[in-house]
């Protein structure tokens, strides 16, 4: 008998067999897996380090009053613009009450109150609205002010609280609140595959609810971090926490098992570095501080920051943009919920009680 060394017909497997062969193996996910892991490390990295590295001025909307059409005034703004190599975008106010209460509702980061004809200013700045911006402005307006012959006093009327000096904890319990959120999604999936598509939907907002509080409860009460408007901040991470939950979802009804690659994308890569969190939205490249108000990371700490900082001064827009996110993953995940991995048939649980029956008789 011939000896048969390479299959029954004595040749190697054709080229096209071993690799319908791999494609079948457990390896071709695993090493799809790995150079979406590695691309995914080089994009959460260069997206940070683009956005946050260095963070510079941009456009920083400035509200003027008093002498800013003298010559001096003219050349104390215009030398401004030069120190910080940016557009100090003017808004010129009759009164420093009208110029507070634009401050308030958060349409300038600082008010400049040129007096006795430009030969001195008043630097109101506030933190709270962005502490990058303010310490920019408070290093730069008094320089200025030397090489321009005017005067200039600094004072902060908006300050962060003690808890927060760098006012980033908005930003920690905003991305906590988006991270829990989608995982919350994933693990709903992976150890309660069976949920009915309504079932699904209820036991996110369940997790949403409790999983605000916890958070809120715990910066505020626990730590004495910051103190929240509670039932405000509370609202705002339930809806965070709900809508992430609810974009992977959607990304799970539309892409199965790759559905953590655009929620990643969008929630961590593109939401959170764009956000307005840790570095204020007029230090941030334009594409992203014009993209981040109307992604859910963005979104939550917007609203989250007016909740602390600007209270009775709160913006209908965020919770539009959150509710909407919302709104449109409910809506995609119901329409397509028959291609959602999971779910079980609706008569599922009468056969099972119909089974344990027969076991017991």
């Amino acid at each position: 008998m011939a000896h048969m060394s390479h299959g029954a017909h004595g040749r190697p497997p054709a080229r096209g067999r071993r690799w319908s062969a791999f494609r079948q193996s457990p390896f071709w996910p695993a090493t799809v897996l790995v150079l979406i892991l590695a691309a995914s490390a080089g994009l959460f990295a260069g997206s940070y380090t683009y956005s946050m590295a260095d963070p510079t001025p941009r456009s920083i909307p400035t509200a003027v009053v008093g002498s800013y059409d003298q010559a001096r005034g003219r050349a104390f703004l215009d030398g401004l613009e030069q120190a910080l190599s940016a557009s100090v975008k003017v808004h010129t106010y009759d009164t420093r009450a009208a110029a507070v209460g634009a401050l308030q509702d958060q349409e300038v980061f600082a008010i400049f109150e040129l007096r006795e004809g430009g030969r001195t200013a008043v630097l109101d700045l506030s933190s709270a609205s962005g502490a990058s911006v303010a310490e920019l402005l408070s290093e730069a307006a008094p320089a200025v002010g030397r090489k321009t012959g005017v005067q200039v006093a600094v004072r902060d009327i908006n300050p962060l609280q003690e808890g927060d000096p760098r006012g980033l904890a908005i930003f920690y319990i905003s991305l906590a609140a988006v991270i829990i959120g989608f995982v919350g999604a994933i693990q709903l999936s992976v150890n309660a595959s069976s949920l009915l598509p309504f079932e699904r939907i209820l036991f996110t907002l369940a997790y949403a609810l409790l999983g605000g509080f916890a958070i809120a409860a715990t910066v505020d009460w626990l730590l004495g971090a910051l103190d929240l408007p509670f039932a405000e901040s509370w609202l705002i991470l339930a809806l965070t926490l709900f809508t992430s939950g609810m974009v992977f979802t959607m990304f799970n009804t539309l892409f199965g098992r790759w559905a953590m690659l655009p929620t990643w994308g969008l929630m961590v890569i593109l939401g959170n570095p764009s956000s307005g969190g840790a570095v204020s939205w007029p230090l941030l490249p334009s594409p992203l501080g014009v993209i981040g108000r109307w992604l859910p990371p963005g979104a939550s700490v917007n609203a989250q920051h007016t909740a602390v900082y600007f209270q009775g001064h709160q913006h209908v827009f965020p919770f539009l943009v959150l509710g909407g996110w919302a709104l449109l993953s409910c809506a995609v995940f119901w329409t397509w919920r028959h291609r959602h991995p999971g779910g079980r048939e609706k008569d599922a649980g009468a056969k099972d009680a119909a089974a344990a029956a027969a076991d017991g008789a």
